[in-house]
This record gives structure tokens, C-alpha cells and sequence, in this order.
């Protein structure tokens, strides 16, 4: 399930898992970064009784993510079109988008 940019789930988590030179260059106020690659070692750390956004450059990542925590009961989701469509609708974001 995607959420669209701008319609954030009131009380949700903002997980980035973009690489860290891609969260060092830009990134949406407020969020978290945990790199793909380490996002199921820190399930634990990720409150499981509120919404969780997954964030990334144009969302496939994000959605890999969200699928394996919505599989792990978790009410997750994956932000439509990722950091580039957040940007292009002129909301909040601290930096510049990298490429991949």
C-alpha cells in the first residue's frame, strides 16, 4: 500500500531507507534513517502500535519494506513516488535528492 506525499497518516513514522550518502545529501524533516539493508535487525526499535512510512527515491525500496512489515503485522506503508515526488509537490525537505 502506498500513501500518497502530503498524506501522512497522523502519528506515522517516517523510516528512510535510502543509503546514507543519499540521507546525508536531503531528507524529509522529522524522518529516520535505517539503510535498507539493516531495516529488519531494527523491527525492534519501530513501534509496531503506530503507522509506519517507508521512504526512499522513488519507492521501490520503500515498498519492499513496507510489504515485509505489513507481512510482520505491521500497519505499514510506502510513500508514493518516494523523496522525488515529496519534493516536486513543494513539501518540507532538508537538502537535495541524490541519484542512485
Amino acid at each position: 500500500m502506498d500513501v500518497e506525499p502530503g498524506q501522512i497518516p497522523d502519528g506515522a513514522q517516517l523510516i528512510d531507507v535510502r543509503e546514507a550518502y543519499e540521507w546525508d545529501a536531503g531528507r524529509i524533516p522529522g524522518s529516520r534513517h535505517v539503510e535498507l539493508a539493516d531495516v529488519a535487525q531494527q523491527a525492534e526499535t519501530i513501534d509496531r502500535d503506530s503507522p509506519v512510512v517507508f521512504v526512499c527515491r522513488v519507492g521501490g525500496r520503500s515498498t519492499m519494506a513496507a510489504n515485509a512489515f505489513r507481512r510482520a503485522g505491521y500497519e505499514a506503508y510506502s510513500l508514493a513516488g518516494g523523496v522525488l515526488a515529496w519534493q516536486a509537490r513543494g513539501l518540507p525537505f532538508d537538502g537535495e535528492v541524490a541519484d542512485h
